[in-house]
């Protein structure tokens, strides 16, 4: 049996916040593309059901799809907005924070 205390995990680093940051930024310029793509959609084919029933339906079909696109945009993007803050911020010393 050994006394070794197990290995602290490596630090993340700049380059790895810049990389999260640049992919949570493309993938939310991906979602917007297609939030506008859904919306361009729903303007040219409206839901026309004679059933009230089924037009309920559609609408919230409609609604769903294009809320759920523009909630990806918006999380995608601000999570990339996270991340490059944290990654301005790691590129200053660590002491240089409570310099008062």
């Amino acid at each position: 049996m050994t006394d070794e205390s197990p290995a602290a995990p490596p630090r993340k680093g700049p380059l790895s916040f810049l990389s999260g940051a640049l992919t949570s930024g493309l993938l939310a310029w991906l979602c917007l593309g297609l939030s506008q793509r859904v919306v361009g959609w729903y303007v040219t084919h409206p839901p026309q059901f004679d059933s009230p029933f089924a037009q309920s339906i559609a609408t919230a079909m409609k609604t769903l799809l294009v809320g759920m696109c523009f909630l990806a945009t918006f999380s995608f993007a601000f999570i990339g907005l996270g991340l490059l803050l944290v990654f301005v911020r790691s590129l200053w010393p660590a002491g240089a924070d409570s310099a008062s």
